[in-house]
C-alpha cells in the first residue's frame, strides 16, 4: 500500500469520525480533509522536510538516525540567519549555551526598551544543536540559517514588548536561582509548538486529563514517535503541526508565521539556486506547525521568491551566553523540570536504541554507523496511533522505585515524617493513578500528585511543600559555560588579568580570592579589577569581605568572594559596550553624568568615582566641568549635603597630592560659594526647603569658606545673604541655623540666644515649639563644632526645667532627631563629656559652667567719702596743677564732664585709692 492509498484511508477515517461526532459534519470534514492535505503534500515535497518540536528528545533522536543513515549535502535550519557565525564557537562551550544578538542603540525600537536582546538556547537533546554538532564535525554537509533576520523579530512582531513586560513581573517571582540568565531577552527557536490560543489550550488539557502543554505532548505524542519509523514520525508530526496550527494559533502569530514561512522558502530557493544544489540533496529542518504552510513560495517545484523587506540602521552584536534548564523553562513558559526530564527520556532512549549522538567535544575521526533495527514500512502505523491509545514504552519501574525513594529522603531532610512505608505508598498511588488516567506507566506528574497524596499534611514544617521538593527532585538544573575562546574580547581580558589570583574563574561555586599586597604586590592589578566590577554590578559577580576603596587608602591586604563563572552572562554583557573594562566605565560614568536628568551631585559622584577608580584624570575633569555647570542651573538646596560632603572629601584628597588643586575643582568651590550665600534668602524662606539641606548649603560655605576666599571669593556675598535671610519671618526649625551663622560672623552672641530661648521655656504657648529650635542648633553641630557647649546647655535646661508630662511626650521625637543626626552629634557628645563629671559622686557639689556667678564688676557709687570729697574740692578750687598733670598725660581735663566721665573717675579712684590717699595726707 502506498502513501497515498495510507493517507486515503485516513481521510476517510476522519471524515466518518467528524460525522459521528459532529452535528454539523461539514465544517469539520473540511478542517480534518485539511490535515491529512497537509501531510500529503509534505510528504510528496521533493526537499525533505524535518518538522521537529522545541527541545524535543524525539526529533532529536530520529535527527540523528536521519542523518547517520543518509546524510545531506546541505541542512537549511529555522533559526534567525544572523546567528549562523556563531556555532563556530560551541566547540568550547559547555551545554546548555544560548546564541545571542544584542542592540543598545536603535532609532526604530522605543528608547525606554533598550537595550534589546534576542536567544536562541540550545541543549544536547534537541534536534537543531544534533544537526549543528554534525555539520561541524562533518565539513562536507553545508549548514545554512534560512529564518528571518534578527532584525525582523521586531519589525514583524507587534507584542515583542509585552513579552518583554511579563518576562520582568514574572523575574518577581521566579525561585529557582538559574531562571534568569536570559534576562528579558526575546527568546527564538525550532519548533515551537505550544498553542496561543487559550481557549484551545484550555479545551486540549482538560479533555485529555493533563496539567501543561508538556505534560500532553509528551504523553500522547513524544512517547510514540520516539520508538516508530521516520515516514510515520514524519507523518504525526505533520498532522500534530497542522492541529496545532489551523486551531491552536492566535490569528496575529498565523501573520507572523506566514511571513517567516515566505522568507525561509526564499532563502532555500535562493540558496540552491546559487550552489546548484537538488531538492534531493538537502534538508529543511523546521517546526512542525510550519510545514503546513500556505504560502505561495512553499515548495521546491515553485519558482516564486519573496521580495525580502529592508533592514533597519540598528545595529547588532552577536556572542554566547551560558544558559540553563530553568532559564529555558522560564523563556518559553515550560512547567519546572520539562527540560530535564527531556534531557533524562534522552540519555535513556541512546542507552535503549545504541545510538551514540554528535558530540563537538569528542569528535570521532571514523564515525561507525549504528546497528539500527529494521524499518518496515507499515502503512496502518499511522492509523492505529490515531484510532487507541498510545503505546508507551516499558515501564521503568527502577526509576520510579528511586523517585520514590529519594522524595522520602527529602521530606524528612526539610521536616516531614516520612518512612519506607511511604515510599511504598506512592509507588502504589501512582500506579493506581496512572491506571485511573488510561496509562500504561506512571509519569513524573503522577508521581507528583501520588507524593503529595501521601506526603503533604495540614501545615509545612519548613519553607518547602512537597510540591516543590517535587520540582526540585525531578527538575535537576543544569547551567551551561561559555568556553575561553568563545568569550569576547573584554571578557578575555578580565580572565588574563585575574589569573594571578590562582582561582577558578570558570567555577559555578563560591570562590574565595585572599591578597595580601606585601607578598603579592603584583595582586593590586587584580584589586583593581575587582574593585571595578564591583562598581558596575554591586556585590552579584564579586563581593568584598575584607578591604575598602577611599580616595587616598592604600590597602595591605583584601579577600573577595568571586562568583564569576556562575554570573559569567553579565561579564559576557559587557563585552557589547566596549573593548576595555575602563571603557565601558567611562561610558557609563558619561551616560549617567549627561542623561537629561542629572544632578550636579550626581556629576560630581561619577567624577569622585573616576578617581576612585583610577579611570584618568581628564574623565574627572569632564565630570566636574559639567557638576560646575548642573549646579550654577540649580534652583533649590535638595543636593546640597551630598555635594558638600564630596567637595570635602575632593579637597582633602588633592591637598595630599602634589600638585595640589585642580582647576575644576577651584572653580567648583568658588561657584558653590557664591551659589549657596546667594540661595540662603529663598532657602530659608521656602517652606519646601528642609533643615538639613540648609546645614548641607551652609557647611559648604563655613567649611570652604577660607579656601573660597583664598580663590577670590568675597565675605559680602554671605553677609548679605544673611542679611536677607534675616529679613524674612524663620521657621522654629531654621532658625538655630541662621542665628549659628550670625554667631560665627559676630553678628550675635550667646547671650541673646540664651535669653530667647529661656523665654521659650516658660512661654506654655510657644514651649511644644520648642524641639524644632533645638533640630536647628544640632544640625548647626555640622558646620559650626564651637555651639556644641551652647547645645549642650541647651539640652540641660530642657531636661532640668520641663516637667516630666511634657518631657515625656517629647523623647520620641528627640530621640527620632537625634538619631537622623548622628554623625554630627560626635562634637556634641565629646562636648558632654567635658562639662559633666565623670562619676556619680562628682555630681554631689556640681554646677554646670552656665550656672556659675561670676564677680560682679563693682558698681559705680555716686557718693564718696568725706576725706574724698574734701580733696576734690580743693582740686576743683586749684585746677591749674591737675590741668598740668592732665596735659602731661596727654588727656584734655578742661573739657566738660558729663555724668559718663564722672563714673569712670570715681570708679579708678576707689579702685586704685594708694594715689588719692597719699595726696590727701599731704595736703592735710
Amino acid at each position: 500500500m502506498t502513501d497515498t492509498e495510507t493517507l486515503s484511508l485516513l481521510n476517510e477515517q476522519l471524515l466518518s469520525a467528524a460525522q459521528a461526532f459532529a452535528e454539523d459534519a461539514s465544517g469539520l470534514s473540511d478542517l480534518l480533509t485539511r490535515f491529512v492535505q497537509d501531510v500529503e503534500r509534505a510528504m510528496r515535497e521533493p526537499l525533505d522536510i524535518f518538522p521537529v518540536c522545541h527541545h524535543s528528545p524525539a526529533s532529536a533522536l530520529h535527527m540523528v538516525r536521519r542523518l547517520q543513515t543518509q546524510p545531506p549535502k546541505v541542512i537549511y535550519m529555522e533559526l534567525c540567519e544572523d546567528m549562523l557565525p556563531l556555532i563556530e564557537n560551541l566547540r568550547d562551550c559547555k551545554l546548555p549555551v544560548a546564541l545571542q544578538a544584542f542592540a543598545a542603540e536603535s532609532s526604530t525600537l522605543p528608547p525606554d526598551a533598550l537595550p534589546v536582546m534576542v536567544v536562541a538556547p540550545l541543549t544536547e537533546a534537541s534536534a537543531e544543536y544534533q544537526a549543528i554538532a554534525y555539520c561541524l564535525t562533518h565539513p562536507e554537509t553545508e549548514l545554512v540559517f534560512v529564518d528571518r533576520a534578527v532584525d525582523y523579530i521586531f519589525q514583524w512582531d507587534d507584542d515583542w514588548k509585552g513579552g518583554l513586560e511579563q518576562l520582568e513581573a514574572e523575574d518577581e517571582t521566579v525561585e529557582q536561582e538559574n531562571a534568569g540568565l536570559h534576562g528579558t531577552a526575546v527568546g527564538v527557536t525550532v519548533g515551537e509548538l505550544k498553542p496561543t490560543f487559550d481557549e484551545f489550550l484550555h479545551f486540549l488539557l482538560r479533555n485529555s486529563n493533563t496539567r501543561y502543554f508538556a505534560e500532553w505532548w509528551d504523553q500522547y505524542v513524544e512517547r510514540t514517535i520516539i520508538n516508530a519509523d521516520y515516514a510515520t514520525y514524519k507523518q504525526v508530526m505533520v498532522l500534530v503541526g497542522s492541529l496545532l496550527r489551523h486551531l491552536g494559533r492566535r490569528s496575529e502569530d498565523v501573520r507572523v508565521d506566514l511571513l517567516r514561512e515566505r522568507y525561509m522558502w526564499t532563502r532555500i530557493k535562493q540558496h540552491m539556486r546559487q550552489h546548484d544544489i537538488q531538492p534531493h540533496e538537502a534538508m529543511y529542518i523546521c517546526g512542525a506547525a510550519h510545514v503546513g504552510s500556505e504560502v505561495e513560495e512553499f515548495g521546491t517545484s515553485r519558482t516564486l521568491i519573496w521580495e525580502l523587506p529592508p533592514h533597519t540602521d540598528t545595529r547588532w552584536l552577536y556572542g554566547l551566553i551560558p544558559s540553563s534548564f530553568a532559564a529555558i523553562e522560564r523563556q518559553f513558559s515550560h512547567p519546572a523540570g520539562t527540560v530535564s526530564l527531556a534531557e533524562g527520556t534522552w540519555d535513556k532512549s541512546l542507552k535503549a536504541e545504541k545510538i551514540k549522538p554528535f558530540d563537538l567535544k569528542k569528535p570521532d575521526a571514523s564515525p561507525r554507523k549504528p546497528t539500527l533495527r529494521e524499518m518496515t514500512r507499515n502503512p496502518h502505523v499511522l492509523a492505529e496511533f490515531l484510532t487507541q491509545p498510545p503505546a508507551y514504552a516499558a515501564a521503568d519501574k527502577e526509576q520510579l522505585l528511586q523517585w520514590c525513594v529519594q522524595i522520602v529522603a527529602l521530606a524528612r531532610k526539610n521536616g516531614y515524617l516520612a518512612s519506607t512505608a511511604d515510599s511504598i505508598a506512592i509507588y502504589e498511588t501512582a500506579i493506581l493513578l496512572a491506571q485511573m488516567r488510561n496509562r500504561q506507566h506512571p509519569t513524573p506528574y503522577d508521581f507528583q500528585d501520588a507524593a503529595i497524596t501521601c506526603l503533604e499534611k495540614d501545615r509545612t514544617p519548613k519553607k518547602r511543600t512537597i510540591s516543590h521538593l517535587c520540582q526540585i527532585l525531578l527538575g535537576g538544573d543544569r547551567v551551561g559555560t561559555v568556553g575561553y575562546a568563545s568569550l569576547p574580547p573584554l571578557a578575555q581580558d578580565i580572565y588574563d588579568r585575574l589569573a594571578p589570583l590562582e582561582i577558578d574563574l570558570f567555577a559555578k561555586t563560591n570562590q574565595r580570592a585572599l591578597m595580601d599586597f606585601k607578598i603579592h604586590p603584583d595582586r593590586r592589578a587584580c584589586s583593581e579589577i575587582l574593585w571595578k566590577l564591583h562598581y558596575l554590578f554591586g556585590n552579584l559577580v564579586v563581593r568584598p569581605i575584607v578591604g575598602e576603596r577611599k580616595l587616598g587608602h592604600v590597602p595591605i591586604q583584601e579577600s573577595w568572594d568571586v562568583l564569576i563563572g556562575k554570573h559569567q552572562r553579565e561579564i559576557i554583557q559587557l563585552g557589547y559596550e566596549g573593548v576595555t573594562l575602563e571603557q565601558v566605565l567611562e561610558q557609563r560614568m558619561k551616560a549617567l553624568a549627561f542623561a537629561e536628568n542629572s544632578t550636579a551631585a550626581l556629576a560630581l559622584k561619577t567624577a569622585e568615582d573616576a578617581l576612585l577608580y583610577r579611570i584618568s584624570p581628564r574623565l574627572a575633569r569632564e565630570l566636574g566641568l559639567h557638576a560646575i555647570t548642573l549646579l550654577e542651573q540649580e534652583t533649590s538646596a535638595t543636593n546640597a549635603p551630598d555635594i558638600f560632603q564630596r567637595a570635602r572629601r575632593l579637597v582633602h584628597y588633592y591637598r595630599t597630592q602634589p600638585d595640589g588643586l585642580p582647576d575644576w575643582l577651584e572653580a567648583l568651590i568658588t561657584t558653590g560659594y557664591a551659589h549657596y550665600a546667594a540661595m540662603l534668602p529663598q532657602a530659608f524662606a521656602d517652606i519646601g526647603t528642609r533643615p538639613e539641606q540648609i546645614a548641607g548649603m551652609l557647611g559648604f560655605i563655613f567649611t570652604l569658606e577660607s579656601l573660597a576666599l583664598a580663590l577670590g571669593c568675597q565675605r559680602n556675598q554671605l553677609l548679605l545673604g544673611l542679611q536677607g535671610a534675616a529679613q524674612n519671618e524663620i521657621p522654629p526649625d531654621k532658625l538655630g541655623l541662621l542665628w549659628t551663622s550670625e554667631w560665627l560672623l559676630g553678628l550675635r552672641d550667646i547671650a541673646s540666644m540664651r535669653e530667647f530661648l529661656t523665654h521659650i521655656l516658660s512661654d506654655a504657648l510657644r514651649l511644644p515649639t520648642l524641639p524644632q529650635y533645638l533640630n536647628g542648633f544640632v544640625l548647626a553641630l555640622n558646620f559650626a563644632p564651637g555651639i556644641a557647649r551652647f547645645v549642650v546647655e541647651l539640652l540641660s535646661h530642657v531636661f532640668g526645667s520641663v516637667t516630666d508630662s511634657t518631657l515625656l511626650m517629647w523623647l520620641p521625637t528627640l530621640i527620632l532627631q537625634l538619631r537622623q543626626h548622628h554623625t554630627i552629634l560626635q562634637p556634641l557628645i565629646k562636648e558632654a563629656s567635658v562639662v559633666f563629671p565623670a562619676s556619680l559622686q562628682g555630681f554631689m557639689n556640681w554646677q554646670p559652667p552656665w550656672a556659675e556667678t561670676r564677680a560682679p564688676i563693682p558698681s559705680l557709687q555716686t557718693s564718696i567719702s568725706p576725706q574724698l570729697a574734701e580733696v576734690r574740692d580743693h582740686l576743683l578750687a586749684a585746677p591749674a596743677a591737675t590741668y598740668a598733670i592732665g596735659a602731661w598725660l596727654g588727656l584734655d581735663l578742661a573739657a566738660p564732664l558729663n555724668g559718663r566721665t564722672d563714673k569712670t573717675i570715681n570708679a579708678l579712684l576707689q579702685t586704685y585709692p594708694e594715689s588719692t590717699n597719699a595726696l590727701a595726707t599731704f595736703i592735710g
